[in-house]
């Protein structure tokens, strides 16, 4: 999922109300005291106060804010020696590198990474690794494989973009001509998500016909509206529905479609308040809500279990899907009970089939 915006858009709701009721910790004891048994390429045993967890995403956007409400809420509960989230000011891998090291060297060693470039992330998972921190490549996984971050934590971005044009396809009543909105082309996660939605499209057996897939326009919301501003200009009057894999385009195009009152069928993704507006007064079809906070959370839960010692990972750069939801005027009330359902589970999951903890 590459994503990006301007520092000035704001995310409304860090989910923060529902961390409370997340999970008590039983199944891994974070004692460093007990965890001597670890393997032999775990780091050294360590009680939960030296584990220092740094949260950091490829850039300013919306969708990384409740992380920090996550990662605020992971230190209480764990008992973390220290906690932050840290964001460069724009999208650039050596930006971040330089971010990380100066982490690391403040005594930072746990780290939950969305990687600016999926294709070169890899390395500084591993030189992260090489200095004994623990790793996760949180909401993005790298294109190239094997992940040398002890696990990703990301959402299935193909199933989740194949559940949008689904549903989008669904709203057009089956047929019809359809158009995708997405992040940047050389992204791994935005081919994923061309795939996703391809697939969706492919099973209608030519009743829905792919007008075009317009990739780099979730940059900023600007750049965003103008893309459908043209669109809509251009081919409005025949297009029966827009599916949007990025968040910039799914607001843009919920915007620009009501403003223009177009009979087009939106389904957007995340949970934007103009998207849910909309959903509410039926100018948007649908959402796909992606689950960030359990991301942060569990997250940040695991690497602490690694980083003390209490466990290890059972196949080592492992991937776990964070969970997406389809969102209609059906459950726009109560999807986000959903999302703590699924981070509740994922918590489980790790404890039963990621993780192997003494």
């Amino acid at each position: 999922m590459r994503l990006a915006m301007t520092p000035n858009v704001k995310r409304v709701r860090a989910s923060a109300a529902g961390l409370g009721l997340l999970l008590l910790i039983s199944a891994c004891s974070t004692k460093g005291a007990n965890a001597g048994q670890a393997a032999a390429d775990a780091p050294t045993a360590k009680p939960s106060s030296q584990v220092k967890v740094a949260l950091i995403p490829g850039g300013p956007h919306p969708y990384f804010q409740p992380w920090k409400a996550a990662i605020t809420q992971a230190k209480a509960d764990f008992k973390l020696g220290g906690t932050t989230f840290d964001e460069t000011s724009e999208w650039d891998q050596s930006k971040q590198n330089s971010l990380v090291n100066s982490l690391a060297s403040q005594g930072y060693n746990a780290f939950g990474i969305f990687g600016v470039s999926p294709t070169d992330i890899n390395s500084t998972f591993s030189d992260l690794k090489s200095k004994g921190a623990t790793v996760a490549s949180l909401g993005s996984c790298p294109a190239t494989e094997p992940d040398k971050a002890d696990f990703c934590l990301s959402t299935d971005v193909g199933d989740a973009a194949y559940k949008a044009a689904k549903a989008t396809i669904d709203a057009m009543g089956g047929h019809g001509v359809l158009v995708h909105l997405t992040g940047n082309n050389v992204d791994a996660n935005t081919q994923r998500r061309i795939a996703g939605v391809k697939k969706a499209v492919d099973e209608t057996a030519g009743k829905v016909t792919l007008l075009t897939t317009i990739t780099d326009v979730d940059k900023d919301l600007q750049t965003a509206q103008k893309a459908v501003s043209d669109l809509l200009s251009a081919h409005g009057k025949e297009i029966q529905g827009i599916v949007t894999t990025a968040y910039n385009p799914a607001v843009a195009s919920a915007d620009a479609v009501k403003a223009a009152k177009l009979p087009i069928k939106v389904v957007a993704i995340d949970d934007d308040p103009s998207i849910l507006s909309g959903i509410r007064d039926g100018s948007v079809s649908a959402t796909v809500g992606q689950n960030p906070t359990g991301q942060a959370y569990v997250g940040s839960w695991a690497l602490e279990q690694l980083a003390t010692g209490a466990c290890t990972m059972r196949q080592p750069g492992q991937t776990v899907d964070s969970g997406s939801f389809v969102v209609t005027t059906a459950n726009v009330a109560t999807y986000d009970a959903e999302r703590k359902t699924k981070t509740e589970q994922l918590m489980t999951e790790f404890k039963t089939s990621v993780l192997k903890c003494s």
